[in-house]
């Protein structure tokens, strides 16, 4: 009681912030530390139909154990990163960048940093560290950010694909919300760690993974396919299973089997909705 008597006018520095006030806050669009998350942005009162996903692109292939801390590093935000760019391009001096854990409540951040840790190894550029990736078809090297935001303005949808136990480490929220503010819409892989195959259903990321005993190596994938993923439009279940394509540059297909990691009837109202904030935010629309 003696140490919580005083939680408003104990600390000084603190209380010197000036706050606006009033029922709603007032986002700065100068923060660099919180802004104003997009997740609510453009909502539609009604969820949109589920579609198939139709000629994405390959935005990374990774191996075994991806741990989110891969997907969405807590760390130092190196200078030269994109995230490191953006922070200096807002006079933001390099000594001041603190952390990408300290910046969590800034979506800017945060994306740019996706992918983003310098241990990552995306098969699609090998004998490269850090999150970097290969644009296709123009074959340019980029960051895994900057590819996205070309995709994006190509109108592109995005996978990745993966091997066994992705998502594994800590329960990382932004390595889900990161995935979906990059384009991603679906992950392939072997197996997905428990919570992160949650937490992408509850971004609208649709978890796959390939048949057992397949794989990228033996399904003989190289990454610069154009994939289309059938049969969710005619209804999500839980465990269905999709026909996934993947057609080269010479018009070359391969065609395989992949078991959808919705495992439950609640998990398909979350991604028929695009995730568990948008259904949450329609329910209390109705409800009003």
């Amino acid at each position: 009681r003696s140490r919580y008597s005083n939680v408003f006018d104990g600390n000084p520095t603190w209380n010197d912030i000036t706050v606006s006030g009033g029922e709603l806050f007032e986002w700065d669009p100068d923060s660099t530390y919180i802004q104003e998350p997009p997740f609510f942005l453009d909502l539609s009162k009604e969820s949109p139909p589920v579609t198939d996903i139709i000629d994405a692109r390959v935005l990374a292939i990774l191996g075994d154990s991806v741990t989110t801390d891969h997907i969405s590093p807590a760390g130092a935000i190196p200078t030269e990163s994109p995230a490191g760019r953006y922070l200096i391009e807002r006079d933001v001096l390099p000594r001041d960048f603190n952390s990408f854990g300290s910046r969590r409540g800034n979506d800017r951040v945060m994306t740019r940093g996706t992918f983003g840790n310098i241990r990552l190894k995306n098969h699609l550029v090998p004998g490269v560290e850090g999150g970097y990736t290969k644009h296709f078809p123009t074959g340019d090297q980029l960051s895994i950010y900057e590819a996205s935001l070309r995709y994006q303005k190509e109108n592109t949808p995005l996978i990745v694909l993966a091997g066994e136990e992705y998502g594994t480490g800590s329960s990382r929220d932004w390595a889900a919300k990161g995935s979906r503010e990059l384009g991603i819409q679906a992950v392939v892989a072997q197996s997905f760690e428990r919570i992160h195959r949650s937490n992408l259903i509850g971004m609208g990321v649709l978890p796959i993974e390939f048949m057992p005993g397949e794989g990228v190596e033996n399904l003989g994938l190289q990454g610069d396919e154009v994939y289309s993923i059938q049969g969710l439009q005619a209804g999500v279940q839980p465990g269905m299973v999709v026909n996934v394509t993947a057609e080269g540059s010479d018009g070359s297909q391969k065609k395989f089997s992949a078991k959808v990691r919705i495992d439950t009837a609640m998990e398909v109202e979350y991604y028929r909705n695009g995730g568990i904030l948008h259904m949450v935010l329609r329910q209390l629309i109705t409800d009003e």
